[in-house]
C-alpha cells in the first residue's frame, strides 16, 4: 500500500460530439449504425478533424492536465512529474510529456517527464509508475498523469471500422502525496507475441513513411490479422482476480470498476463472470466513442462527478491494448 492519492481529475474531448448518422456524413463512409450503438453502445464522439480543428495529441493531453489541475485546486508549477500515457503521440521524438510539461510550467523545472506507450493500457500503467516513483521520492509532492488519443489522425480514409469505434480525448489525474492515502497494488500482464494483431507499423525505424508505403496502403492503424473475439472476456476476470489475490482482498470490497470503454457488452459479459451488478461499472462510450488510453480517467472523471464513486471508495481500473499489454490499478480514492 502506497501513500499516494487522487486529488483532482480533469477530461477535453475536441469540439462538438459527431452522432453516428452525421459521422457517415462527414467522413463519406457507411457503417451498421444499429449495431454500433447496441452492441458496443456507442452513439457519438468527438474527432478534431471532422470538425475543421487543428488539435491534435499535446493539446488534448495539456487541456485535460489543466482541467485536473484546476479541480485539484493547485498551481501548475507544483507538479514535479508529469506522465502521458498513449500510442498516438504528438511526435515519434520528443516525448508528448516534454511538450505539456512545457505549455503548463514554461520554462526548465526540477520536473521529471516521460511517456508510457502501451498501446491502450498505456494510462494504466502510467498511473501505477507514477505512483511508485512518488512513493520513493519525497521531493515530488505532486504528479500529473495523462491518458490521451488521438488514433483519428491514423485512420485511413476508407477504413469504415476505424473512422466509426476510434475517438479523440484525454483524461487526467493529479497525484498527492499523502500518508494516509491507500494505493493498494497494482497488477500487468503482456504477450509480445501477438505484436501482429493490429497496430501502426509506419513510421518508425523498421517501416519509415516513404510514397511507396502510402501509395500502396501501408501506413496508418493496420489490421494485419482478426482479435481473438473473447480476448478481453477471458482477460480481465483472469487479471482481477490475479489483482485481488496480490491485494489479498475480496470482490465484494471494490465499490467501482472502470474497465476499457470499447465494447459495453463486454463490460456486461465479464461484470457476469465476476458476480457484479452493473450499476458498480463506468460506462461513456456512448458520449466518447473509443478513446483509447484516455478512456479510462475520462470514465473515472464522470463516475467522481456524478456521484458513483466517491471519497473513500475502492476502485478497480483495467485497461487492455494491442500487443498485448493488460495493465489494472486498485486504489482507495
Amino acid at each position: 500500500m502506497l501513500p499516494i492519492e487522487i486529488i483532482g481529475t480533469g477530461i477535453y474531448a475536441p469540439g462538438e460530439a459527431i452522432g453516428n448518422e452525421e459521422l457517415m456524413v462527414l467522413a463519406g463512409v457507411e457503417f451498421d449504425a444499429e449495431k454500433l450503438e447496441n452492441k458496443l453502445g456507442i452513439y457519438r464522439r468527438h474527432i478534431a478533424r471532422l470538425r475543421g480543428l487543428k488539435e491534435t495529441t499535446a493539446d488534448f493531453a495539456t487541456r485535460a492536465g489543466f482541467n485536473a489541475i484546476e479541480a485539484a485546486g493547485i498551481d501548475p508549477e507544483q507538479i514535479g512529474l508529469f506522465m502521458v500515457g498513449t500510442d498516438t503521440p504528438e511526435f515519434i521524438t520528443p516525448a508528448t510529456s516534454i511538450l505539456v510539461q512545457g505549455r503548463m510550467q514554461k520554462e526548465e523545472k526540477w520536473s521529471s517527464t516521460f511517456d508510457v506507450s502501451a498501446s491502450c493500457a498505456s494510462f494504466t500503467i502510467a498511473l501505477d509508475s507514477a505512483v511508485r516513483i512518488m512513493a520513493t521520492d519525497p521531493t515530488i509532492e505532486y504528479g500529473l498523469v495523462v491518458g490521451v488519443y488521438n488514433m483519428p489522425a491514423f485512420i485511413r480514409k476508407k477504413d469504415a471500422f476505424g473512422i466509426s469505434i476510434f475517438a479523440d480525448g484525454a483524461g487526467a489525474v493529479v497525484l498527492k502525496r499523502n500518508p494516509e492515502a491507500n494505493y493498494i497494488t497494482g497488477q500487468l500482464l503482456t504477450d509480445g507475441t501477438q505484436w501482429d494483431f493490429i497496430g501502426i507499423y509506419a513510421g518508425g525505424s523498421r517501416n519509415p513513411i516513404t510514397p511507396e508505403l502510402i501509395k500502396e496502403e501501408k501506413h496508418g492503424l493496420l489490421s494485419l490479422q482478426p482479435l481473438p473475439g473473447d480476448r478481453n472476456v477471458r482477460l480481465w476476470p483472469l487479471v482481477v482476480n490475479k489483482l485481488l489475490q496480490k491485494a489479498r482482498m475480496d470482490i465484494s470490497q471494490i465499490d467501482h470498476f472502470v474497465f476499457t470503454q470499447i465494447n459495453r457488452s463486454v463490460i456486461e459479459m465479464v461484470m457476469d463472470q465476476l458476480q457484479q451488478p452493473y450499476h458498480k461499472a463506468s460506462f461513456v462510450m456512448d458520449r466518447y466513442g473509443y478513446t483509447g488510453s484516455g478512456c479510462v480517467p475520462m470514465a473515472f472523471h464522470h463516475a467522481v462527478k456524478e456521484g458513483k464513486v466517491k471519497k473513500g471508495d475502492t476502485v478497480l481500473f483495467m485497461a487492455s491494448g494491442a500487443g498485448l499489454a493488460v495493465g489494472s490499478n486498485l486504489f482507495v480514492y
